[in-house]
């Protein structure tokens, strides 16, 4: 099972959405790093389910343990192991599902694979993993914000028909935070909420885009051929639950300019830095950062598990109307904002190794 993500700086994690708690194991992070716990402890809380009345009512609070790897604050240079407990868990709401497939979930697949399921809330396939992925994700931060001033913010760009303006740009973390839906417009984030608690009392389920920025990164960070930046970006935000597309600098809106549109001229600034006029590139280029600051969307689908009745089969091939329990999240997208951002994390991390290990 693909569990591992990473080349140099690699995480594995582990757990399942029913089971004890969900962990992450991370190897070759730097040592003697201070490590700030609180600061872990501050992205999960954005994460976590429970937090308002527009996500799941699952209320985990989901405290982080540090089981090795930092000792008096600092990391040790040996594998660093967190561990989330679960501690709100209904396992009993699933008991009618063992042997009955979701529309659009993993069941039938992971049963077609494995030949065995964990039918609680998913199991392994539960978003519910993805708060691992925030620890450890939480800890890369920190080592960015310190070696180059990295600065990495996401938040809600569209739900559904809602789509906030598109010249409109938060500058700070306070500002995606004042809003449940993480959208940093206030208007348009009363307008995603409406439409979310509308879907919501519907037992329906709303999709939505995140847009994420990155600052400072310096130019030069991306393996030609097969490991460029944006691939690798694609592929760490495609293996988020639920996204669908992924797209950066003009994306698919490239196609709609010629290429004398399209260019990023390059300038000295008074610095004597150099510079593009424009960043349709989104800041890569040939699959390498070019200094310029990163851009990309990430797509989410509507949440599969919705509080309708649906038309599906058994594991024994009879049809059957599946009514399901439990409790979801009617939209995943604003919970899934710092997921977006510890993934970017963990990926510029690994490429910044990687770079410091060139010997040329």
């Amino acid at each position: 099972m693909g569990s591992t993500f990473g080349r140099l700086l690699q995480i594995h994690t582990f757990g399942e959405s029913h089971g004890k708690g969900i962990g992450v194991v991370i190897e070759n992070f730097p040592s003697n790093f201070p490590i700030d716990v609180a600061l872990i402890q501050q992205e999960l809380q954005r994460r976590r389910p429970g937090q308002s009345a527009l996500t799941t009512s699952r209320n985990e609070k989901d405290q982080v343990e540090i089981l090795s790897g930092i000792f008096e604050g600092r990391t040790t240079g040996a594998p660093i192991a967190l561990w989330i407990a679960n501690q709100d868990a209904r396992s009993e709401d699933y008991q009618l599902l063992k042997d009955v497939f979701r529309p659009s979930h993993a069941d039938y697949t992971y049963w077609k694979k494995y030949g065995i399921r964990d039918y609680r809330g998913g199991g392994r396939a539960s978003a519910r993993e993805t708060a691992a992925r925030v620890a450890a994700g939480a800890l890369a931060k920190q080592w960015l914000k310190q070696q180059f001033n990295i600065q990495i913010l996401a938040w809600v760009q569209q739900i559904y028909t809602i789509a906030m303006p598109s010249d409109y740009e938060p500058q700070s973390l306070q500002e995606v935070e004042q809003h449940p839906t993480r959208c940093p417009h206030l208007p348009t984030a009363q307008k995603m909420a409406q439409q979310i608690q509308m879907a919501k009392q519907q037992g329906d389920s709303l999709g939505g885009i995140i847009r994420c920025k990155v600052l400072n990164v310096p130019a030069g960070w991306g393996e030609p051929t097969f490991d460029k930046l944006e691939a690798r970006l694609a592929y760490a935000m495609l293996s988020i639950p639920a996204t669908k597309g992924f797209e950066i600098g003009s994306g698919f809106q490239s196609v709609l300019r010629k290429g004398s549109e399209h260019n990023d001229p390059f300038y000295i600034d008074p610095q004597g830095k150099i510079q593009t006029e424009t960043n349709h590139s989104g800041g890569v280029q040939g699959g390498i950062s070019n200094g310029m600051p990163i851009y990309f969307n990430v797509a989410f689908k509507p949440p599969a598990t919705i509080q309708q009745p649906q038309k599906t089969i058994t594991q024994q091939g009879k049809t059957t109307l599946l009514a399901p329990k439990g409790r979801h999240d009617p939209c995943v997208v604003p919970r899934a904002v710092p997921i977006v951002e510890a993934m970017t994390a963990l990926t510029l991390m690994d490429f910044a190794l990687l770079q410091q290990s060139k010997t040329w």
